[in-house]
């Protein structure tokens, strides 16, 4: 989506970065691929601090900066004067973020900023004891904070984080961030509805019977046993990913062009969404889940969930929201599925399926928009049949969001960052079925669209749509 130029809460930009967890997986992954695209794009020209406890030096980060982006970009690939002035602004500290000396050392480093924007990539249990240690050294006072998702582990926690945060921060200084809304295709839903007049008119009960929002990967959890023990499919990516995608296809138009105006919508329209009752999540566990390194061997994590959700506001009273995810399924694809209502009368006669009238949007790793309509078979007869309309097609492109959200933090602009008040919600909402005996358990075989029970889940709105 090509964003209208929004004011940010606070025009003045960071005068330093600096990243927690810089020896960390995320950093590796997503990270310095960041920072080398920004710092191309002439968007990044000041100091970038890398913290870790990992016993490196400079030289170290250096080279697994190189490591990063040659394995992300291929060799032979990499911008060679970028990555010189990427490698020219880093700096490095060594030390445990429960030390105070680490901090000590990173005020020192720091220099002459008086804007930092600190970035915690690291384990949210770490948030609050790396915000203190900010704080007692003085890191804190005009900076921005940048925390990675999941943001607690139910409401109580994230109440807690939000007041360690707020004690130190105001709210649009502190930047929550969910990388799905920095992706390219997230961001063209809202286009999509705001931009064409003829989908408005049509986006409410009456005329929509149901939305189904699939997030299907075909790989497990890929040597993160440990870490996914921790989470699960309901906090790894239906409390947040997921609902902020339900977010932008639910929520009302912005009705001012003020810097947070879509954050408020979409968080309204969190709020309004019904605390989920245990009879309508059903979970999963793929076969072999619990022979991965780190995994209890008699866990009861799910991998899968699917879900019923209902949206009390007057636009979608009475329409179903069926949300799944899980790994190990048939393909790697995130799509959303709207399935309009027939006419209020069938004039040919024919038994027509009720997903006839359809819009059906590929989130990834593609990008595509297809439309179901029924047309008349050539012939004598006022017979029809159901075809697709593909409307775009093409492959995902624009910014990473990594590089697209860490350059909009150090500019102060807030929209694609999740609000206190719609975290709380989101976590209201999924509050009641956390827990590994909140709801039974289901095994699934890898490589199939989940357990049964997602099936009895769904019942009369099926089937799933499966994306391909």
């Amino acid at each position: 989506m090509s964003r209208p130029r929004r004011g940010p809460i606070d025009s003045q930009r960071s005068d330093a970065l600096v990243f927690f967890g810089a020896s960390g997986d995320l950093a590796y992954k997503e990270v310095f691929p960041a920072l080398l695209g920004l710092v191309q794009r002439h968007r990044l020209e000041v100091p970038i601090i890398g913290v870790a406890r990992s016993g490196w030096d400079l030289d170290r980060l250096r080279q697994r900066a190189r490591e990063s982006v040659e394995h992300h970009l291929g060799k032979g690939k990499v911008d060679e004067e970028a990555f010189a002035r990427l490698s020219d602004l880093l700096r490095y500290i060594d030390g445990d973020y429960a030390d105070a000396r680490t901090f000590q050392r990173l005020g020192k480093a720091l220099g002459h900023a008086e804007r930092p924007l600190h970035y915690l990539a690291i384990p949210p249990s770490m948030f609050a004891t790396v915000t203190e240690g900010l704080a007692a050294a003085g890191c804190i006072g005009a900076a921005r904070v940048v925390v990675e998702k999941p943001f607690g582990r139910d409401l109580a926690s994230a109440r807690e984080l939000n007041q360690i945060l707020h004690r130190h921060l105001p709210e649009e200084r502190i930047f929550r961030m969910d990388h799905f809304l920095g992706k390219e295709p997230i961001q063209n839903i809202l286009y999509l509805r705001f931009a064409n007049a003829l989908l408005e008119p049509i986006w409410n009960a009456r005329y929509i019977r149901q939305m189904q929002i699939t997030m299907a990967e075909d790989f497990g959890v890929g040597g993160r046993g440990a870490f996914y023990e921790e989470a699960g499919a309901i906090r790894d990516v239906l409390q947040n990913h997921l609902l902020q995608v339900l977010a932008l296809l639910a929520m009302d138009a912005p009705a001012v062009h003020a810097p947070d105006a879509t954050r408020q919508e979409r968080s309204r329209l969190i709020q309004a969404i019904r605390p989920l009752d245990p009879s309508s999540v059903v979970r999963g566990q793929f076969r072999g889940y619990r022979d991965e390194p780190g995994v209890a061997p008699d866990s009861a994590v799910e991998t899968y969930v699917a879900a019923r959700f209902a949206i009390d506001t007057w636009r979608w009273a009475g329409v179903p929201f069926y949300i799944r995810a899980g790994k190990r399924l048939p393909v790697t694809d995130t799509e959303v599925l709207i399935e309009f209502r027939r006419p209020p009368v069938e004039l040919f006669g024919e038994l027509i399926p009720a997903r006839s009238n359809h819009l059906r949007l590929h989130l990834g790793p593609d990008v595509r928009i297809q439309i179901g309509v029924r047309v008349k078979v050539p012939g004598d007869q006022l017979v029809g049949e159901d075809v697709e309309l593909e409307a775009a097609n093409y492959p995902t492109g624009g910014k990473p969001p990594y590089e697209r959200l860490l350059g909009d933090a150090m500019a102060g602009v807030t929209e694609l960052f999740a609000r206190e008040d719609a975290v709380e919600a989101e976590w209201r909402v999924v509050d009641p079925v956390l827990g590994t005996d909140a709801t039974p358990l289901h095994e699934y075989d890898p490589g199939s669209w989940g357990p049964d029970e997602a099936d009895q889940l769904i019942g009369a709105d099926g089937p799933w749509s499966e994306p391909s």
